[in-house]
């Protein structure tokens, strides 16, 4: 951790709706001239899309765990040691996945690649002057043998709908937007879920805040509901770990005077309306924003 040069990093699973709070970010960001570092979490898997579906086939026929979601498909060394380069001398080395056609074309043009999708850019230096490092991904708060990525960061966020929820979410995208069947999707599931309860999971007692998306419609059978449940047919628990409400000078009452409707369920979470939650997200994220680069401009 770096008051100097400060690293923010939301993690979440996959279809848990980390963008939500990517665009809250972005919104604080733009609205006060923040200049962030970005930093996909997809950039840090091992594999590239062909050898991952190689070392998957493989692992499948020797009868093995392995998933996006373990570490033997990631690179949380690399991870871990960008957060600690980064919170020291606000430089260090991303790349990108190149997750489409169009994605491709950007970063060819730029980097006079011809690389295609599913392959990464080369690794670059991250831009100087930037005022914080902002990662969102699968892994932001991982800890493990070797390596401990939740030490590194200075305001970690969890996404967390409950797990129906994220099924609902996921499912929906990954046939959307990626042409997937219900069955692969299903088939994906179940063989992340050692990785996800191992790996995911425990990520959420390290954060400083998690967002949760409970919703208030049946969503017993994820696997058939037709329609993601809306904003307004949720609620959202949002909860701060022991001392974060102190650390950041979280003011339940200012936060209940502003978000119509909203209540304490536990002296560490508040409830609001689903609707509310991108407009509590800024609520909540912009002071502590405001504290990192106050904090680092008195270091300059």
């Amino acid at each position: 951790m770096s008051k100097r040069h400060p690293v923010v990093a939301v993690t979440g699973s996959s279809g848990a709706g980390t963008s939500t709070v990517k665009r809250a970010f972005e919104h604080i960001f733009s609205r006060e001239k923040i200049t962030p570092a970005v930093v996909e979490g997809d950039s840090y898997h091992r594999f590239e899309r062909m050898a991952m579906k190689e070392a998957m086939a493989d692992a499948l026929a020797k009868g093995e765990n392995f998933s996006h979601f373990g570490p033997e498909a990631n690179l949380f060394d690399k991870l871990e040691e960008l957060f600690r380069t980064y919170g020291q001398t606000g430089g260090g080395k991303k790349r990108y996945y190149l997750h489409s056609t169009e994605e491709a074309a950007e970063h060819n043009s730029r980097l006079g690649t011809k690389l295609d999708p599913g392959q990464f850019t080369p690794w670059e230096e991250i831009p100087t002057n930037t005022d914080v490092l902002f990662y969102e991904g699968l892994h932001g708060g991982v800890v493990g043998d070797g390596y401990d990525v939740a030490a590194c960061a200075d305001l970690l966020v969890g996404v967390v709908p409950i797990t129906n929820l994220e099924w609902i979410q996921k499912i929906h995208r990954d046939n959307a937007e990626r042409g997937y069947s219900a069955e692969a999707i299903v088939d994906t599931i179940l063989r992340r879920m050692p990785d996800y309860i191992n790996h995911i999971c425990p990520q959420f007692s390290r954060t400083d805040i998690n967002f949760q998306r409970v919703p208030t419609v049946d969503t017993s059978n994820p696997f058939i509901c037709r329609n993601i449940p809306t904003p307004d047919e949720s609620f959202v628990i949002i909860h701060f770990r022991k001392g974060a409400r102190e650390k950041w000078g979280i003011d339940f009452g200012d936060l209940l005077n502003m978000i119509n409707d909203s209540f304490m369920s536990s002296p560490t979470s508040i409830v609001v309306n689903g609707g509310k939650m991108g407009f509590a997200m800024e609520l909540i994220l912009t002071p502590i924003i405001h504290r990192l680069i106050e904090d680092k401009h008195k270091l300059s």
